[in-house]
């Protein structure tokens, strides 16, 4: 495990960086304190709270860091010209970098607390619905903007979990493929809409058409606030029709 002693031209918050995300790699969370991290970063411990607040925030530090890293490393798997398999490259990213840092995927998301959630969390959802939207705007999207990324973003982390479980020799990867396609099915329909008759179909359309149009509105002028927000609350209704 690499200590201060190691890496000398570092400055004390990336020591202590560094120190405890080893500690995390090598031991899991049981195995960070103040103490430890302080031994292997070669600082005194009220440095840690002078420059991180407190252990919470030295985390949240550390695994956003390691998120964003990541996330550059990939980020060109990210850019395609459809929405759809942009959402796909996102999962599959998603559940790479649970199964490949286990001890920070499991500080992102194994408090599900509101208060507790870790600012790299919330940065992988906004993208998430961002990319939903883009969906939503081709006129793709079957359910409103916010159902299909919680559908998506709790299928995600389910499958990654799921996988955690597993021993790594024994991990069956087409479930992740499985259920990212049932999801997608559940929320997509393709670029061009394939025509059946019946009450079903229209209802369909007309979902679309509202989720899409909602996905549009910011991007409008032309009406007021007051207008912005009937109109919403309207398309919110049509869009939850069933």
């Amino acid at each position: 495990m690499e200590n201060a002693e190691t890496t000398p031209s570092l400055n004390a918050h990336d020591r202590i960086m560094r120190a405890t995300a080893s500690l995390l790699a090598h031991g899991g969370l049981e195995s960070v304190s103040t103490r430890a991290v302080a031994e292997a970063a070669g600082v005194q411990v009220p440095i840690i709270y002078r420059l991180f607040g407190d252990m919470r925030g030295l985390l949240n530090a550390v695994v956003s860091h390691g998120f964003e890293v990541y996330l550059e490393s990939k980020r060109e798997r990210l850019a395609h010209h459809d929405p759809v398999e942009e959402i796909r490259n996102g999962w599959d990213m998603h559940v790479e970098f649970g199964l490949l840092n286990p001890a920070l995927y499991r500080l992102m998301y194994g408090e599900p607390q509101p208060s507790k959630e870790v600012p790299a969390a919330r940065k992988a959802l906004a993208i998430l619905r961002e990319r939903v939207t883009q969906i939503a705007a081709t006129g793709r999207l079957l359910v409103d903007v916010e159902s299909a990324a919680q559908m998506l973003h709790a299928a995600c982390r389910g499958v990654t979990f799921s996988l955690l479980e597993i021993d790594s020799d024994a991990r069956d990867l087409a479930l992740s493929t499985r259920v990212r396609e049932a999801i997608l099915s559940a929320i997509t329909q393709t670029a061009e809409p394939i025509q059946v008759d019946g009450k079903s179909n229209e209802l369909r359309r007309m979902i679309s058409v509202a989720v899409t149009l909602k996905a549009l509105l910011p991007n409008n002028d032309m009406l007021t606030s007051g207008e912005r927000a009937l109109l919403t609350e309207w398309l919110d209704r049509l869009s939850m029709s069933r």
